[in-house]
């Protein structure tokens, strides 16, 4: 007998089973659990003989934003360098099955928050930002805010009445930023957020690579701030772990900086995912302008 857990959707069950017949050999578990994930629909499968596996089906309309090539050639290189969990099959797609951490537990922001995880996490981006490689594979931030703007536009989703101010804000601040601060475009997760952090067998792992690319490596300390809630002795903490040092007054702007860009991005983001999510993505676009708006205002008095 089957055990299902969780919102299993019955159009996911057919795709699930095919997949593990071409990975294991086999469509027999005898348990499936439904994980957690904004876009992408991720589920627990237990096999017949044991063995466990973790098996995501991409969620509706993210075809239009994600290169799945992209993805995997960025989670090929996280395997490569031991921070993501052993990827067995990824289809073009976006459908992907790896490794079960076992005993496995997802990062919240009260977890994150902790001064064990803050430092592992600061020691997971080094890894990744100074491993040497070129995936190949563009995170241009502005060109694809310009993207989702298109697909905004095209969707038909009101914006915000002052949202052209504040983009000519964040523009500036860009350009001021770009002036001072030369970093290089290393391999970055740019989507760094607590349910992406998972916990088990005896170390911290960072999955789910859609949004990976060249980038600079600030935005992953920035997102992950945003994302966990960091006080600022927090911020202290991750980037002194990160740099080596205590962070100068030019790393504090280049930090809070990154941390506007991310907002900003992640915006016009959600944006394009309210006609999919409805009102939970609009709730969560407003919540993430409001606070772009609050560090704007943060970095003008620096």
């Amino acid at each position: 007998m089957r055990e299902l857990i969780g919102n299993i959707l019955s159009e996911d069950v057919e795709k699930i089973e095919q997949l593990l017949k071409e990975v294991t050999g086999s469509d027999s578990y005898v348990k499936l659990e439904r994980l957690g994930g904004l876009t992408n629909h991720t589920y627990h499968a237990v096999m017949e003989d044991g063995k466990e596996y973790s098996v995501r089906i991409p969620g509706e309309g993210t075809e239009e934003m994600i290169v799945r090539s992209d993805e995997k050639t960025s989670t090929e290189l996280a395997c490569r360098i031991g921070v993501d969990a052993q990827m067995l099959y990824f289809g073009k797609d976006g459908s992907k099955v790896t490794h079960y951490i076992q005993d496995a537990v997802t990062m919240t922001p009260e977890l994150m928050q902790e001064e064990k995880h803050i430092r592992e996490a600061a020691d997971i981006f080094k890894v990744i930002h100074t491993c040497g490689e070129d995936t190949g594979v563009p995170f241009e931030v502005f060109d694809m805010a310009a993207s989702y703007e298109k697909i905004i536009n095209d969707l038909s989703v009101p914006m915000f009445e002052d949202y052209d101010e504040m983009k000519a804000k964040v523009m500036a601040i860009k350009a001021e930023t770009d002036s001072t601060v030369n970093a290089p475009k290393v391999p970055c997760h740019n989507d760094p957020l607590c349910a992406n952090w998972v916990e088990g067998e005896g170390k911290l792992w960072l999955v789910d690579w859609e949004y990976s690319g060249m980038n600079d490596g600030m935005w992953d300390l920035a997102d992950l701030s945003i994302e966990a809630e960091y006080s600022e002795e927090q911020d202290k903490l991750l980037l002194s772990e990160y740099l080596g040092t205590a962070p100068s007054i030019e790393n504090r702007k280049h930090f809070l900086a990154s941390k506007i860009y991310v907002d900003y991005l992640w915006t016009l983001w959600a944006k394009t995912r309210v006609p999919f999510a409805g009102q939970s993505m609009e709730d969560w676009a407003c919540e993430r302008y409001d606070r772009m708006k609050k560090n704007i205002e943060a970095f003008e008095k620096l």
